[in-house]
């Protein structure tokens, strides 16, 4: 049986959680942990008992990011068409969720963790996770989710600067919906899926389009975004 890089819980009143388990490797966004979690939420929007996903780490880190061993084969035309090709549909398999989606943010949000996170609709952090966004000084940072959050002015100096920001400083640009200690994020977490789920699921994929619509970020790839 193949290596599972992902898991999803079955359906609680509606609530499922997706938990990217590669803590080893601080749980990198490789191609194929993408392609799972990308093929997972096909599946999830699809059944009629979900109501809202919440997506996690494994361990103490939420994710850092996209995995860098594989952009050492970026020269690779073969390669880097399944890399971007790869990180397009999960970009825009999380974008366009028809449901809620709630980052536990169980650790350091790192470059692809930090849109991961910022991809989702809430963001509940422990005092412990920090978001920065380091590639900034190789590549191109996605922009656009983040601009959705936070206003121009706060999206800009993070992605030209990089630089770390803390859970408290997190909470305080509302880049996040709750702080919570250590050893708490589930039942934080759980506070806010209970209020969410009190909704009819046809309700929330309506609210949820109207979101969609409003955030403009309907078209391109990942380096458009």
């Amino acid at each position: 049986m193949a290596e599972r890089f992902t898991s999803v819980s079955e359906p609680v009143d509606g609530v499922v959680t997706l938990t990217l388990k590669r803590p080893e490797k601080r749980n990198a966004l490789s191609i194929a942990v993408r392609d799972e979690a990308t093929n997972t939420l096909g599946h999830l929007q699809r059944n009629p008992h979900v109501k809202v996903v919440v997506v996690t780490g494994a361990g103490d880190v939420f994710s850092a990011g996209f995995d860098l061993d594989e952009f050492q084969r970026i020269n690779d035309p073969e390669f880097a068409d399944r890399l971007w090709t790869s990180s397009d549909r999960f970009h825009r398999a999380f974008l366009d969720f028809p449901l809620p989606t709630v980052a536990a943010v169980n650790g350091p949000a790192i470059a692809g963790g930090f849109d991961l996170a910022v991809m989702c609709d809430l963001r509940v952090a422990v005092e412990s996770a920090y978001f920065e966004h380091p590639e900034h000084t190789f590549t191109e940072v996605v922009f656009g989710p983040l601009h959705d959050l936070v206003g121009g002015a706060v999206a800009r100096e993070l992605v030209f600067t990089g630089r770390r920001v803390d859970a408290r400083e997190a909470l305080a640009l509302r880049l996040v919906s709750r702080v919570t200690p250590d050893g708490e994020l589930d039942d934080a977490v759980q506070g806010i899926t209970d209020r969410i789920i009190r909704a009819p699921r046809g309700i929330l994929q309506r609210m949820k389009a109207k979101v969609i619509r409003r955030a403009g970020i309907t078209a391109g790839g990942t380096l458009d975004l």
